[in-house]
């Protein structure tokens, strides 16, 4: 195996270029989901009173919203109920798990990918396995991107419609004596920010796959035969 040898040439091609842009999109891509906390807030009015008291339900990554249990601010049982038992409705967490701990696994691949590119350069273009494996690997990535992504964006909106209005449907409490309304749930910006981020990493995976396309045996012999005819005669072999 060769050594490691510093040459910063391949940043500057399409190769190595889109690869520092994926490796910079997949930390945003797992950033914005996995580091996600927000609250969903319910005004609730107690029989025979006329102010109105505050219940949370605190949730985030991974998103197992069944886990999340109502409380006020106080701490106390408002209008007598113990809001602890009741909880958010859903599990998001296989979708939400899968988006982050693959953008995780194309981050630390993308490292390794532009330490080869970039310090065993000469071994990547010489070697025929290494650039077949990173074509495989980025075909394999694109598919996963489209997958994991799509799966997080329906996970997504299923989560917005439980954190919403439609929550007070679902407590008990609300639909007797006790008057609920819904106050607010956290902006989810961050979250559409990282579905766009998982549909961009898939747009530059898949165009990435000519550039590696190129650097393998499925596209070099067409180049030599090419080369081989337009020379006519070959060289004589020895006196």
């Amino acid at each position: 195996m060769s050594s490691f040898q510093l040459n910063l040439n391949p940043l500057k091609e399409p190769l190595g270029f889109i690869k520092v842009l994926e490796w910079i999109a997949s930390i945003f891509a797992f950033a914005t989901c996995g580091g996600f906390k927000g609250k969903t807030e319910i005004l609730v009015t107690c029989p025979q009173a006329s102010d109105n008291r505050t219940i949370i339900a605190t949730f985030g990554y991974p998103f197992r919203l069944n886990q999340a249990s109502f409380q006020a601010f106080s701490h106390v049982n408002v209008c007598d109920v113990n809001w602890k038992s009741y909880v958010l409705i859903g599990d998001y967490s296989s979708s939400a798990q899968f988006y982050v701990t693959f953008a995780v696994f194309v981050f630390l691949y993308c490292i390794a990918a532009l330490l080869l590119y970039v310090g065993y350069t000469n071994l990547y273009r010489d070697s025929r396995k290494l650039p077949m494996i990173d074509f495989i690997v980025t075909l394999v990535a694109t598919f996963l991107w489209l997958v994991s992504t799509s799966a997080w964006a329906k996970a997504l909106t299923d989560i917005k419609i439980a954190t919403g209005h439609r929550i007070i449907q679902e407590l008990v409490p609300c639909n007797q004596e006790v008057k609920c309304y819904f106050g607010s749930v956290t902006s989810m910006g961050s979250l559409n920010v990282s579905v766009i981020f998982g549909f961009l990493n898939m747009i530059l995976w898949g165009g990435n796959a000519w550039f590696v396309y190129k650097e393998t045996t499925l596209h070099s012999p067409s180049n030599t035969s090419a080369s081989h005819g337009q020379g006519g005669i070959p060289p004589p072999t020895g006196i």
